[in-house]
């Protein structure tokens, strides 16, 4: 696929997935989701790439639906005012592709926060495995400032993250807060100036695709099961995913450098 919307850069194992609509504060556009769900589907399925990053071009990460196309012909999405039978679709055919493509996404992803993460844009956020924001980012579940509930998975999403009590507070508010409130309340991992965000997450994904490929894949894996698996579920995935990497000369390669006393070099 040629894109248009986003841009898909590798370098070093790492791919750089940047949201292309500035001028729209990234938000969604039919073409910008269908080459989002592709590049993340390209990623997974690229045994060179070991860390997946998103980010966003301008001012703002993702400003979620586009409230300007509502009402016309570019709005497949909200589909305001439209019956229930044109809109029982809008959603799992257009947004719902991206957080299902992240799902089946089992290397690190990583979402660089550079401005607005807003309503759907939050959503998007929240789907990485780890944020680091900009100082200048700033977030907001603002679908119920215009009567809305969130579409994207954020009711799911969100509670994980930061706990059922906050969750709410942010999904009843709407409220817009900083990067430093976002640190606090543990929605992101780390704030950094705006000049140095990507390549203090490159460095950071960097570590990352240092590490035993499998081991990690795995680890990924297990630990979203776990969320919706028993205990002695998750003992027995753990015992599958164990019978696998134990297996690999990655695993060979660590217990040698332990006993060894250096750094492991595993397999890239």
């Amino acid at each position: 696929m040629d894109y248009q919307a986003i841009q898909y850069e590798v370098s070093e194992r790492i791919v750089t997935i940047t949201l292309n609509r500035p001028e729209r504060m990234n938000s969604f556009s039919a073409e910008l989701l269908s080459e989002w769900e592709d590049a993340l589907r390209r990623a997974a399925a690229d045994d060179g790439v070991r860390a997946v990053i998103v980010t966003g071009a301008g001012r703002a990460f993702c400003a979620g639906a586009d409230l300007q196309a509502i009402g016309s012909e570019d709005d497949r999405i909200l589909m305001v005012g439209r019956s229930a039978e044109d809109r029982r679709n809008s959603l799992r055919y257009t947004v719902h592709r991206v957080p299902l493509a992240v799902q089946q996404l089992d290397k690190p992803y990583i979402a660089a926060i550079n401005g607005a993460a807003t309503g759907a844009g939050m959503d998007m956020a929240s789907m990485a495995d780890i944020r680091i924001a900009s100082a200048q980012a700033r977030f907001a579940m603002s679908y119920v400032n215009v009567g809305l509930i969130p579409g994207d998975g954020g009711a799911w999403l969100l509670p994980r993250i930061v706990g059922l009590p906050r969750a709410l507070e942010l999904l009843w508010s709407g409220e817009l807060f900083g990067a430093d409130r976002a640190l606090e309340i543990g929605y992101v991992s780390k704030v950094v100036p705006h000049e140095e965000l990507i390549a203090e997450t490159r460095a950071y994904a960097l570590r990352l695709a240092d590490g035993p490929r499998i081991a990690m894949q795995l680890t990924k894996r297990l630990v979203y099961h776990a969320m919706g698996q028993t205990f002695p579920e998750a003992l027995d995935a753990a015992q599958a995913a164990m019978t696998i990497v134990q297996s690999t000369e990655d695993a060979r390669e660590g217990i040698r450098a332990f006993q060894e006393k250096r750094k492991p070099s595993f397999e890239r």
